[in-house]
């Protein structure tokens, strides 16, 4: 079934891109294209898309905008933001997400019309593939037809429930939360801050697939409605309890030990990891290395395995390892590799996840 898609972008450029671009992709339709917000409700009515691209600035009727017409009009389509790297920019691609769209990517800025066709592309190929599943996974349930087996046509992979193979129990009070995530995660990470207690006495580090300005602007805005202070990381931080840190988009960041038992942030260009920097490997990576059996490590929605091999670290060492249930991710991606690795002991929905959390580190039951 071909994923349905209306490109919507006030640059001509920009819409051609976008339309070649998907065109370029198996099993998707491009319905059409619109070059202004206040058309757009018209649309999806009548083009019945599956998903919009949306360019978030668009004068006259921002992405916002257009979000919230479609809302009250009641038309119940995904959508995925276009944005540019810039504070504006930033800043509306987070509040579309906080108001539900399913992803975003950034516009390319590549010296040439080729590598921006072929960055929007390889941005594109990943999200309309998870879009595709959750569309089949909708079908199955509406239809009331169980789930295939492995390796049989329908896909499978996000409807079955797994369960965690068994693994080392943690040896004592964990002395800091690392936290994985990436699509649908300023929603999810928002939730678990919400309710998370700013007494835990531990610190918490968290990477999340963002590009630079985007984590800044995250972190201030988790820690405006949280009781733990939420920044982004500096190059050389000394990690402090009660305090969460970001890593910032397009850095590495890693923990070291340091002098007279300080932990340190460090930052780094070095390549990335799993296509991504920040990765969460390369975090949990240094955590397991330096510092094991110390770190309750939690990884939730997203796509890909990023993650996975971290984890694998960290349980060798004796932490213990959250994931994110099917039913509550934006994408089942990262949760399901790091289950299927055999590398979790709970599978926690997310409104549960943070009193796990605090439960975990005050050496409470789970």
């Amino acid at each position: 079934m071909a994923v349905r898609v209306l490109v919507v972008d006030d640059s001509v450029v920009y819409r051609r891109v976008l339309s070649e671009a998907l065109r370029a992709l198996p099993e998707v339709e491009v319905v059409g294209s619109v070059a202004n917000g206040s058309l757009v409700t018209a649309k999806v009515g009548e083009l019945q898309p599956d998903l919009i691209t949306l360019d978030i600035e668009m004068p006259g009727m921002n992405g916002i905008q257009v979000m919230d017409a479609l809302r009250q009009a009641g038309l119940d389509v995904k959508v995925l933001v276009i944005s540019s790297l810039t504070l504006s920019g930033g800043k509306l691609t987070l509040q579309a997400l906080q108001n539900g769209a399913f992803d975003f990517i950034t516009k390319p800025t590549e010296s040439s019309p080729e590598e921006n066709f072929r960055c929007i592309r390889e941005e594109l190929a990943p999200r309309i593939r998870a879009v595709a599943h959750r569309l089949e996974v909708q079908n199955i349930l509406r239809a009331g037809v169980a789930p295939a087996k492995r390796g049989e046509p329908a896909a499978r992979a996000a409807m079955e429930i797994a369960r965690p193979a068994p693994t080392t129990p943690i040896r004592r009070k964990p002395e800091m939360v690392v936290i994985g995530v990436s699509t649908g995660g300023p929603n999810a990470l928002a939730e678990i801050f919400s309710a998370l207690p700013g007494n835990m006495g531990v610190p918490i580090l968290i990477v999340q697939h963002m590009p630079p300005i985007f984590t800044q602007l995250l972190a201030a805005n988790l820690s405006a409605h949280s009781a733990v202070p939420v920044r982004e990381a500096k190059h050389n931080d000394s990690i402090s309890a009660n305090t969460a840190y970001i890593a910032p988009g397009g850095k590495q960041m890693r923990l070291i030990p340091g002098g007279n038992g300080a932990r340190l942030l460090q930052l780094s260009d070095d390549p990335p990891e799993n296509c991504c920097r920040p990765s969460v490997d390369y975090l949990f990576r240094s955590v397991a290395n330096h510092f094991p059996a110390k770190a309750l490590a939690v990884i939730l929605t997203g796509m890909g395995e990023d993650g996975a091999a971290g984890l694998r670290l960290l349980k060798q060492g004796g932490s213990m390892v959250i994931a994110q249930d099917e039913a509550s991710c934006v994408v089942f991606g990262m949760p399901k590799a790091a289950i299927d690795a055999g590398v979790v002991d709970m599978v926690v929905p997310l409104p549960a996840i943070a009193e796990r959390i605090a439960n975990l580190v005050r050496g409470w039951p789970a």
